[in-house]
């Protein structure tokens, strides 16, 4: 794997990356849907950067254990 965790300071840098990261990626893919007419995203509190509203739980869990995760998909109405 690319870390090898045995660093303090590795882990905190790698946490603070997957979080920053998932959160701004989350939060584009809710703001493009917004201007492009979508509001959804927007009415269920998904348009911020707070990562607490992107991180999945269960892709917070597999980052450690496995090596990648995921987020929260942001919803979209696509009719």
């Amino acid at each position: 794997m690319l870390f090898n965790f045995r660093d303090p300071a590795e882990v905190l840098l790698f946490a603070v990356a997957f979080v920053v990261g998932i959160s701004v990626h989350e939060a584009s893919h809710a703001a493009t849907a917004n201007w492009l007419g979508d509001p959804t995203a927007r009415l269920m509190g998904r348009l911020t950067l707070n990562p607490l509203r992107h991180l999945d739980v269960l892709g917070t869990i597999f980052i450690v254990v496995v090596g990648f995760g995921w987020g929260k998909p942001v919803p979209v109405d696509e009719g």
